[in-house]
């Protein structure tokens, strides 16, 4: 009389584990950069709408700095990844940077983000 074999082989069990190691690890990797990368537009837009028209570009760096730094964000420098220029309807932010993680071996995830922001717009808001 043959039976038929019941329950779950050892091999796809340590696939499984496998499997749910490398999707936390991935997890893991990318989680910190989206995390700041959503407090710093944050910030942006925070700062926007307490800055007055006529303010210029370099107090408004220095105000997104110090909010930053509040959030103990301190390995990306706001000065270098954003350009502010100053328009007759106030000031326009372009946010551009691209942060390396290491993944696995050799393997690094390279995670681009951009975004502007319009002074006028943030504050029709």
């Amino acid at each position: 009389m043959a039976t038929s074999q019941r329950g779950t082989a050892y091999l796809s069990i340590l696939f499984g584990v496998v499997a749910f190691i490398f999707i936390a690890k991935f997890l893991l990797a990318i989680w910190p950069a989206y995390w700041d990368d959503r407090v710093i537009n944050n910030q942006i837009k925070e700062s926007l709408l307490e800055a007055p028209f006529d303010s210029t570009p370099s107090s408004f760096r220095a105000q997104v700095s110090q909010g930053l730094e509040r959030y103990n964000i301190t390995d990306i420098q706001f000065a270098d990844i954003a350009k502010i220029s100053n328009e007759n309807n106030g000031l326009k932010v372009i946010k551009q940077y691209e942060v390396r993680r290491h993944f696995f071996s050799s393997i690094d995830l390279v995670l681009t983000f951009e975004k502007s922001f319009d002074q006028r717009s943030v504050q029709s808001r």
